[in-house]
Parts: C-alpha cells; sequence; structure tokens
C-alpha cells in the first residue's frame, strides 16, 4: 500500500525523478507527491514539470537543500497542500558527489556536500517532523511503515565504514564517503528520537547507478534501482528503524 503523501527532494532526474514517476503510476497511487527541487523553471526541469502537468496530484515545489530559508519556505507551501492532513514519508534523495581525494579536497568540498547530503536532510526532517508526527497520530492503528510516518534518508555502502577496504581505491571521494556515514549516524539518531512518534527511519543504499553521480559505466539502470527501491520501502517495518539497507533489501554494516 503506497503511503498517501510524500515528499520527495532532488526530482529533477536520476533517482529522485524516476520515483516519482513509479510512484504516480502505480495503480493505486499516492494521493500527493511533492517533488522538490532547485529552480522548478529551468530546462532541466522539464520531465518533472510535464509529469506534474499530466497528473494533478504531483506538485513541484522549489527547494534548495543548503538553504535553511529555502527549506522553510517549501514547508509552508507544503501545508497550504496538505491542508491540515500529515506526512507520511519523506525521502531525503537530493545529494552531491566531489571528484576529490585526500590529496585534492579541501575544507570548501567539505562543507558544500556535508551541508547538501547531511545538513539539508537534518533540516528538512526538522521542519517536517509536525507534519510526519500528525500522519503518526492519524494512523496509530498501523505499525511502523511508510505508510504510516518514515524518513527514508538516501544513502550509500561508500558510507559504510565496514566496507570501505573494499571500495576505496575504487573510488575515494573523501567528502562524499564522509557525508555519507554522517547521513547513517542521523539516521541512527533520528531512528532513537522519533521511535516515541511512531516515525519509521532507515537508510537505503541505491546501487550503483547509471546516474549523473553514477556514471555510465554503472551496473544498475535508475529504473532497476527505484523498482527495488520502492519493493524495499513497502516492506520495512519496526525492525527496520534505524538500520541501513540495500535496495535489494541486504542490510549493510555501518
Amino acid at each position: 500500500m503506497a503511503p498517501e503523501r510524500i515528499l520527495i527532494t532532488g526530482c529533477n532526474r536520476g533517482i529522485g525523478y524516476e520515483l516519482v514517476r513509479q510512484l504516480i503510476e502505480q495503480q493505486c497511487p499516492p494521493k500527493q507527491i511533492f517533488a522538490t527541487c532547485r529552480d522548478p523553471n529551468s530546462p532541466q526541469n522539464k520531465k518533472l514539470n510535464d509529469l506534474a502537468a499530466k497528473y494533478p496530484n504531483v506538485i513541484v515545489i522549489k527547494l534548495e537543500t543548503r538553504d535553511a530559508n529555502s527549506i522553510k519556505e517549501a514547508v509552508k507551501e507544503v501545508e497550504k497542500h496538505l491542508n491540515g492532513a500529515g506526512l507520511n514519508l519523506l525521502i531525503n534523495n537530493a545529494g552531491i558527489m566531489h571528484d576529490s581525494n585526500l590529496e585534492s579536497a579541501d575544507s570548501a568540498d567539505f562543507m558544500n556536500v556535508y551541508n547538501t547530503n547531511v545538513v539539508g536532510p537534518f533540516l528538512l526532517a526538522k521542519e517536517l517532523l509536525p507534519f510526519l508526527r500528525k500522519a503518526a497520530e492519524e494512523n496509530q492503528q498501523k505499525r511502523f511503515s511508510c505508510s504510516k510516518s518514515a524518513i527514508i534518508n538516501i544513502s550509500a555502502m561508500l558510507g559504510s565504514i565496514e566496507k570501505t577496504p573494499e571500495t576505496f581505491n575504487f573510488l575515494p571521494v573523501v567528502p562524499y564517503r564522509c557525508s555519507k556515514a554522517a547521513l547513517n549516524m542521523l539516521t541512527q539518531c533520528q531512528s532513537l528520537g522519533y521511535k516515541k512518534d511512531g516515525i519509521l527511519c532507515t537508510a537505503v543504499h541505491p546501487g550503483w547507478v547509471q546516474s549523473d553521480m553514477g556514471g555510465l559505466n554503472a551496473p544498475l539502470t535508475v529504473e532497476q534501482s527505484v523498482q527495488g527501491i520502492l519493493k524495499v520501502l513497502d516492506s520495512l517495518s519496526e525492525e527496520h528503524s534505524g538500520i541501513h539497507i540495500s535496495w535489494e533489501g541486504n542490510v549493510l554494516p555501518w
């Protein structure tokens, strides 16, 4: 059963756009999908805007996750559309990766990546918490699930400290790795802090995907990744809160 009301960040392309497309084309689609992007009027967002024109329950929201004021304005816009209802699912998908290693990375690389990949998801979840709590209250009879109330942080295997020896030489990207490790910690903290509110919090690794970030040599298409992610999201329960899980449903080490 699909969540009734969802907000997804980074929807102009890649995994974010494909999440919106596959969700809205389900037999029983969500009542509202808030699809965020930095600049809805940019030519880069044509596909997303076309989707919103075709499906009225797709609502495009302007959001720059590195800007606290932009987050607050976006949440105000979402609140208007919710019209008193709760928000069932937040998917923090927006993220960036700099091709920098131990020799080339500088403080600007770290701060830019951290602000997008960690601080943004934290602030957005914080601002949306009243609506996630409301959704949980509206569905008190349900167990922990994405159709009740959930925060899903799109992470990466590169953020797994235990897996680093297997992947470091192939793709160092130190600021990105550190940011995803921090996002995993945030997920664990959220799962503990929001358990009393009935909110599920899980980190999801989407796989190595053929996208602007993953490159054309990646083994997984965006469509395949999102199909797997949606299947995993549908299966999550309280036992999965505070873990790192792959698009195939495999639990990953921190």
